[in-house]
């Protein structure tokens, strides 16, 4: 059975008071979460954070604490990177790799990704791989080959257990911060195009146990509407998570 999962990506937001607030009401509320070995809460604190992040959460089985990036590098002379090394030595167990912000703003390409996801696995950390379209993409019809594309460059050139212990968050650009959601049935049929995807390149055992997230403006309205569908095992949510009664709302429209 797939994992179901509600991460929250707080992005370049909340300063130190903010954030211990945060995490300390996530910890104050976990019992009401109805959390399970098939239901979990990630959080994906900047980095300055990650530490007290994944130590609060180190008495909680289904709480866990994740990087928003790594490095491509090992280690080294790297000025301002963080490798996926400093970060498993933390205690955190996942890292997200490929968002369109990392990929828009500072470049990061299929080989630079690819070579995130390699390191992160020498870690033993659980990569959460985002992909998603452009507006202009998707009103021309292409998201479907957009997608594939992003899939058979990166994540399509890993091992079959490689790909087995990876995350993927499909996140429609144009859905991202913008207020914007995909309707529950563009959500789902992306979902499931990407799992035909995984069982077309490996075989469908594997398909069917990848947890695939959803992102792009995932909120306390709109959450349990997109949890109905068959192949949407979660969310990847941004601005909602810096909101704690918004965030747990979220986490409990998600079914065990």
């Amino acid at each position: 059975m797939r994992k179901k999962i509600i991460a929250g990506n707080w992005k370049m937001n909340a300063v130190k008071e903010e954030a211990i607030a945060l995490l300390n009401g996530i910890v104050e509320q976990y019992n009401t979460y109805n959390l399970s070995p098939n239901k979990s809460v990630i959080i994906a604190a900047p980095f300055p954070y990650i530490d007290y992040c994944a130590t609060q959460f180190s008495n909680f089985q289904f709480l866990h604490a994740a990087a928003q990036n790594c490095s491509e590098y090992e280690q080294g002379a790297y000025t301002g990177e963080v490798s996926a090394k400093i970060i498993a030595s933390l205690g955190v167990q996942y890292v997200i790799i490929g968002h369109s912000e990392r990929r828009q703003y500072f470049n990061e390409n299929d080989f630079v990704l690819l070579a995130k996801i390699k390191q992160a696995q020498l870690q033993n950390l659980v990569p959460i791989f985002c992909c998603g379209e452009p507006i202009e993409v998707r009103e021309n019809e292409e998201h479907f080959s957009f997608i594939k594309q992003q899939l058979s460059h990166c994540i399509f050139h890993l091992t079959p257990q490689e790909i087995k212990n990876c995350i993927i968050a499909y996140e429609p650009i144009w859905a991202i911060g913008t207020g914007k959601t995909a309707t529950q049935e563009q959500a789902q049929e992306m979902h499931a195009f990407i799992r035909k995807e995984i069982e077309n390149k490996f075989d469908k055992p594997i398909a069917d146990s990848i947890s695939i997230l959803y992102g792009g403006s995932v909120n306390a309205v709109n959450a349990a509407d997109l949890f109905v569908s068959n192949d949407i095992d979660g969310a990847l949510v941004g601005g909602a998570s810096l909101k704690i009664n918004d965030f747990s709302t979220i986490i409990n429209a998600m079914p065990s």
